[in-house]
């Protein structure tokens, strides 16, 4: 039994509130238990100068932990971001451009910034997560403005995180389950289960195709609960 008396195929408490923030075009603060990040969208009608003259839009990612986010204090990244900053921001960016037709918002650039409150294991599958439904509800208001003629999201897209824990498959794990792993994997996937990014390392012995499955079959079954989650707290379903 995992520590927190979940099942291994048994998602944390997620909790998605969407305009958490007033005065970004759109936000949402996302749970997923102990874990709590705000993820804010906001939009400039300009792109970065390689893009100009190409008629597409851009969207970019910024992450951040607060200095007290996690059991000891974090020292702010004031002058340069570290390599595990800098990798989760293209993450969350590479993540949400993968269902955008960024040809439908021609010269128009959005940003997420993903603040981490509370660290206890996966803040970046979470800010994807929350990331997207800021990205969508920014892009709604865009719509709703006449900037853009139509929402050019393709699909839905979510992560989990999945680990390989005391021999078993586990999904959606926190901190303590997650510094104790055999094997870490997240995995970043679509509403129709196209594979956008999948990350896995063995933390000791080399895992086999046998238990890379379980966790795809494990984060396939909890991106499709959280997707569902963010419909909900966009009010589609």
């Amino acid at each position: 039994m995992r520590s927190s008396n979940r099942q291994n195929n048994q998602l944390r408490d997620i909790e998605l509130v969407p305009n958490f923030n007033p005065y970004a075009e759109g936000s949402c603060l996302v749970k997923f238990g102990g874990t709590h990040v705000i993820c804010t969208a906001s939009v400039e009608e300009k792109v970065p100068a390689w893009l100009k003259g190409q008629d597409k839009g851009w969207i970019t990612a910024e992450y951040a932990m607060l200095p007290r986010s996690t059991q000891v204090r974090v020292p702010r990244e004031s002058k340069k971001p570290s390599g595990r900053t800098q990798e989760i921001q293209r993450l969350v960016g590479r993540s949400l451009r993968s269902v955008v037709d960024l040809t439908k918002m021609k010269d128009i650039s959005i940003c997420i910034d993903c603040d981490v409150l509370q660290a206890d294991g996966g803040t970046r599958v979470a800010s994807i997560t929350g990331g997207f439904v800021a990205l969508y509800l920014a892009l709604q208001k865009l719509q709703d403005i006449k900037k853009i003629k139509e929402n050019p999201i393709k699909e839905f897209v979510a992560a989990v995180s999945c680990d390989i824990h005391e021999g078993e498959a586990i999904l959606d794990v926190d901190y303590l389950e997650d510094s104790n792993s055999q094997v870490d994997m997240n995995f970043v996937m679509t509403e129709s289960g196209k594979i956008v990014e999948i990350q896995g390392t063995a933390e000791g012995d080399p895992f086999d195709e046998g238990q890379f499955n379980q966790l795809l079959q494990l984060g396939k079954e909890g991106i499709a609960e959280i997707i569902k989650k963010q419909k909900q707290a966009l009010g589609i379903i």
